[in-house]
């Protein structure tokens, strides 16, 4: 890990709680990108919608970024045009500052999606895989194509395309929780799908060791070697909370209930896997849905 001060951004979501937590707890310095007027002493105020000061990110030995509108939600024209926004202004202004900096960071570890890769059914993706296509390809695209000024500058940019974030903590698994735990969740559309997943420790300890191992660099697909199917996943959940699943959701329903959204995420079938973390020597604590489920939810 490169050693001194670390800039984060979106250091208030789910993943840069987790990630802040863990860098402190082994003594670095961590300064967060905020959208504030009245920043505290180890954070910097930003507007992702305009410029970035190069002098206000000047000294870092690395910088994490994770901002970005969240994608949860029913997805109207107007909702759509903020969240690719979000995405492809905020990490753009945010690299063409690290490139003017006096003193830019040594690497950048930047957040993307495996919506990059569209719905492809079985086929096994790797960080060689072509784009797809559909809205979060659209975003993923236009997120990483952003980081290209810090990566013509010299940084070592990494851009993480992060699969479904489990944890206790938030993110989608709380949400899914009341229903399974009433024995009313079940499978969404046919369950075919194949549902690329990482445990949240894991893509903690991803993100720091991509910032450490130089050879990363480009995408770097962050999730678990052992993808499952919705309908795996489905029985698995509703396994770890002692119910059965018994309500699938069809397609119409699926649509009906989230538009686009439903249908570009939660019935896409992306099977991702990590090659390029696993060829750099990377060991997943928690690979296996079951276990990290239990353990998740033993509390």
């Amino acid at each position: 890990m490169p050693s001194g001060r670390i800039l984060v951004s979106g250091a208030s979501g789910l993943i840069g709680r987790a990630l802040v937590s863990s860098l402190q707890a082994d003594g670095y310095e961590v300064v967060r990108l905020v959208r504030s007027a009245n920043p505290a002493p180890t954070q910097i105020p930003w507007d992702p919608a305009q410029p970035l000061s190069p002098q206000s990110v000047s000294g870092f030995d690395a910088v994490v970024h994770l901002a970005g509108e969240s994608i949860a939600g029913r997805w109207t024209p107007t909702r759509m045009r903020n969240i690719l926004n979000s995405r492809a202004d905020g990490t753009r202004h945010l690299c063409e500052a690290l490139a003017a900096a006096a003193q830019p960071p040594r690497v950048l570890v930047s957040a993307s999606a495996v919506g990059y890769y569209g719905t492809r059914g079985d086929e096994f993706l790797s960080e060689e895989s072509s784009a797809g296509t559909g809205f979060a390809t659209e975003i993923c695209l236009a997120w990483e194509a952003a980081t290209r000024p810090a990566a013509a500058a010299g940084i070592r940019v990494a851009q993480m395309r992060i699969g479904l974030v489990l944890s206790a903590q938030g993110g989608a698994l709380p949400k899914m929780l009341p229903a399974f735990r009433t024995g009313i969740g079940g499978n969404m559309g046919n369950g075919r799908q194949w549902w690329s997943w990482i445990d949240l420790r894991d893509l903690v300890n991803a993100i720091r060791f991509t910032l450490q191992n130089d050879s990363l660099r480009g995408p770097v697909n962050a999730v678990s070697p052992n993808p499952v199917t919705n309908a795996q996943f489905t029985k698995t959940l509703a396994a770890a909370v002692h119910r059965p699943a018994l309500l699938p959701m069809p397609v119409f329903a699926v649509r009906l209930a989230f538009g686009q959204m439903g249908v570009e995420l939660m019935l896409a079938s992306q099977r991702v896997q990590p090659n390029k973390l696993l060829a750099a020597g990377f060991t997943f604590q928690h690979p296996e849905l079951r276990a990290a489920l239990q353990e998740m939810l033993k509390k």
